[in-house]
């Protein structure tokens, strides 16, 4: 008798460790289900990428020669969750173990632990193929740490592996080239045109059992074009080594109205997704570099991204669920303002990145970061509606990689576990960085009152209101300093300014 080897939505990598000694006796079971399309309420985009790439894999697994147990979402015997697909696949196939990947999130290996207590039958949990560095590795590296800090976890993965290394020092004698990758758009300047990939015959009609199965869920379909299969993740990775790379570094940290994509990769669906291999894309970034193709400030740039940060949260994650939930080290209060699910909105930022969201599932780190997530931080926003509103909206989306971000990075709600401070910034950061604020309504100059900008009116109150988490923050110690020069009578009026914006922009208290 044969295994049942499950392959999840996330896990459609052709070197999956559950698939790694399948044999023809065994019986690969995947399953689209109610339960994750529902958990939180996923952008109709996520919902079809997933779907469809899943299915695509199916394709790949079957041509390969292996037997393929596929329950599609609109099955009438579809029981609407993973666990429950697992029972009737053990039931009907007379498979006599079950083998399966770790899951990406705590919620369905929860799940899944619980389930495998009611097979009857040996189940065989392996570690994620899907990442350059285990859970395990990570623990080992954390351990004794008093501060976790993804900078030198970098370096260390950087060693491990030998990426933009020169024997045993960094490649150009800097491990970071991150002050170089600053840089404002300049006026005039055009973005390069992005290679897409517009629904094939099987998206189009997920396309269309999505919009009558979740009419209600947030986001247009009609502009989706994500890689679904792992040749389209590796036409859009190709293209993005060889024409968009070279002039990434200088202008990843840029915003421009209109500009949803500018010089960013574009392939975190399919790392996420398992289509793409991250030691892989790394090595294949680092051999344009050292063709001299792509200067290594760019290059930098992006490996840090994939080998330092999207490592390091996964890894961050894994060491602090389920406790890192509940965190709120801010004790921030506020309802998510409606806003961010409308885009109607004066402020020309957060109305252009809730826009493209809605319309591509997407958004760049410095405008999840610095827009999205800076404004629901100085408004108080209570961690979890931000948690739920990240996990909605983007299509790269996976607990694992979105609440360490969130929790973490955006809102400081973890307590300075991801970021050695919150990453707070009034209206001149985003004027320094992008050209909204020329065109908006609010004045990015006004400081006080109902037409400056809201991120000016709200940052010095969220820090006054924030004084005794906050104060002995080294690196806010400058902007304590000023405030300490301030009478209690002007820092009072600093709190109150930032509550009148609070509740002007709908950020009213949760009940």
């Amino acid at each position: 008798m044969g295994a049942l080897r499950l392959v999840l939505g996330d896990q459609l990598s052709d070197d999956l460790s559950a698939l790694s000694d399948i044999g023809p006796a065994d019986t690969v079971l995947m399953a689209e289900v109610v339960d994750e399309a529902t958990y939180v309420r996923h952008h109709k985009q996520k919902i079809v990428l997933v779907l469809a790439a899943m299915r695509a894999f199916a394709d790949r697994l079957r041509t390969a020669g292996h037997t393929v147990r596929y329950v599609a979402l609109d099955d009438p015997d579809n029981t609407g969750s993973i666990a429950g697909e697992i029972e009737r696949a053990i039931a009907e196939t007379g498979c006599d173990r079950l083998i399966r990947t770790l899951c990406g999130e705590w919620r369905l290996e929860q799940a899944l632990n619980a389930v495998a207590e009611r097979l009857g039958v040996p189940v065989e949990a392996r570690e994620d193929s899907c990442f350059i560095c285990t859970s395990r590795r990570f623990q080992t590296w954390a351990q004794g740490k008093r501060q976790l800090r993804m900078e030198y976890f970098y370096r260390e993965m950087r060693r491990e592996t030998g990426l933009l290394m020169d024997g045993d020092q960094p490649e150009g004698g800097q491990w970071n080239y991150d002050a170089e990758n600053r840089k404002k758009l300049p006026a005039g300047t055009a973005a390069p045109r992005r290679r897409r990939f517009p629904p094939g015959e099987t998206a189009r009609a997920i396309m269309a059992l999505v919009e009558s199965r979740f009419p209600d869920h947030f986001g247009d379909l009609h502009t989706f074009d994500w890689p679904v299969t792992h040749d389209e993740a590796e036409a859009a990775l190709s293209h993005f080594l060889a024409d968009v790379l070279p002039s990434f570094g200088d202008w990843q940290d840029a915003m421009a109205r209109g500009e949803a994509f500018l010089w960013h990769s574009l392939i975190s669906t399919s790392l996420n997704l398992g289509l793409l291999d991250p030691l892989d894309v790394c090595r294949r970034a680092e051999a344009e570099y050292r063709k001299g193709r792509v200067p290594l400030n760019a290059v930098e740039g992006f490996i840090r991204q994939v080998l330092g940060w999207r490592e390091f949260v996964r890894g961050i994650y894994w060491l602090k669920v389920p406790e890192y939930r509940q965190r709120n080290a801010l004790d921030a209060d506020r309802n998510l303002p409606w806003f961010y699910w409308s885009g109607e909105t004066d402020m020309a930022c957060v109305a252009d990145v809730v826009t493209q969201a809605r319309r591509h599932a997407y958004a760049h780190h410095i405008q999840r970061l610095m827009v999205t997530g800076n404004l629901a931080m100085l408004l108080g926003v209570h961690p979890d509606p931000v948690d739920d509103w990240y996990m909605v909206v983007f299509a790269d989306a996976f607990e694992w990689v979105e609440m360490p971000n969130t929790r973490g990075m955006a809102t400081f709600a973890d307590g300075g576990i991801v970021g050695s401070k919150p990453y707070a910034a009034s209206g001149a950061y985003i004027d320094r960085m992008s050209d909204y604020c020329a065109g908006c309504r609010y004045s990015v100059k006004q400081k006080t009152g109902e037409g400056a900008c809201p991120f000016n009116r709200l940052y010095w109150g969220f820090l006054e209101r924030n004084r005794k988490t906050l104060r002995d923050n080294p690196r806010l110690a400058m902007p304590y300093r000023t405030l300490d020069k301030w009478s209690p009578e002007q820092r009072q009026a600093l709190v109150d300014e930032a509550e009148a914006c609070r509740e002007a922009l709908g950020a009213t208290p949760r009940r």
